[in-house]
């Protein structure tokens, strides 16, 4: 637990420069270091697993996406789609070459799409919202990454004291329900908070619906990487974290609420 909080203490200012002063260049090179990392264990815990993932085009795919989402915001069209569909093809065509059994064909294109798709994507979600330059873009930010702690650290907490019912133990024999509403009750504390005293421009029933979607994609992001660890049978996605295991061990929850934060921006217009 010591060096659990220590490295939290440790990485928080420079996430906080990250997100609220850094310049946009500074912010996309961090995406992509964290990115190629989190690559790094993923393809481990695939290979654990038995696949044979193309690492190389994992790495170059999730970098181009990254880049595409910076270049987005300097273009008239995104082209963030066009270069998902583009590396999609492209592995295809590379796994015919590399596969020397057949057998691992459909494993290894499939390990490769998902890391960038499930990585790639699922971080450079991030880069849009910072990109704008804007105030309202750097406290959706904020907003992102404060909803996602307290309910990691909520749930943590609240599971180890209160927890006794298991939420999924296929996946996680650790996880409990009360953990789980632990988390979301402190992620909808926090979000209300942040909209009473910094986000004022924004109207509280949205900030209360939004945090709920994240904290519930982020909730779900956690047991997907713990599936895979568990498949792959590792505790930890690595060990670079003291405390904490892995990079991807703490960025799982959000790969999958940045996204979805992303989404419910981006459908905003289509809903009203």
């Amino acid at each position: 637990m010591k060096s659990r909080i220590l490295t939290a203490l440790v990485l928080f200012p420079p996430v906080i420069y990250l997100i609220g002063w850094s310049p946009p260049w500074l912010f996309l090179m961090a995406v992509l270091l964290v990115v190629e990392r989190a690559l790094y264990e993923y393809f481990k815990i695939c290979r654990h697993a038995g696949f044979k993932p193309l690492a190389p085009m994992g790495y170059v795919g999730s970098a181009a996406v990254c880049l595409a989402q910076g270049a987005g915001f300097l273009l008239p069209v995104n082209p963030t789609l066009t270069v998902l569909i583009l590396l999609i093809l492209l592995t295809l065509g590379l796994g015919l070459l590399s596969a020397v059994d057949l057998k691992d064909y459909v494993g290894a294109v499939s390990t490769t799409v998902l890391g960038f798709v499930y990585i790639g994507l699922g971080m450079s979600c991030l880069i849009p919202m910072r990109q704008s330059g804007s105030v309202e873009g750097r406290k959706l930010l904020f907003f992102l990454f404060l909803v996602i702690w307290l309910g990691d650290i909520c749930a943590f907490f609240v599971g180890r004291t209160l927890g006794r019912h298991l939420l999924f133990p296929r996946v996680s024999p650790k996880k409990t329900v009360e953990g789980g509403l632990g988390g979301l009750a402190g992620s909808l504390l926090v979000a209300g908070g942040f909209a009473h005293w910094f986000w004022q421009t924004a109207n509280l029933e949205t900030v209360i619906l939004l945090a709920v979607l994240v904290a519930v994609a982020g909730q779900v992001g956690d047991l997907a990487e713990s599936a895979m660890k568990r498949g792959a049978a590792l505790k930890d996605s690595g060990a670079i974290l003291p405390g904490h295991g892995g990079l991807l061990d703490r960025i799982d929850s959000l790969l999958f609420g940045a996204p979805a934060l992303w989404l419910a921006l981006a459908l905003k217009d289509f809903w009203r």
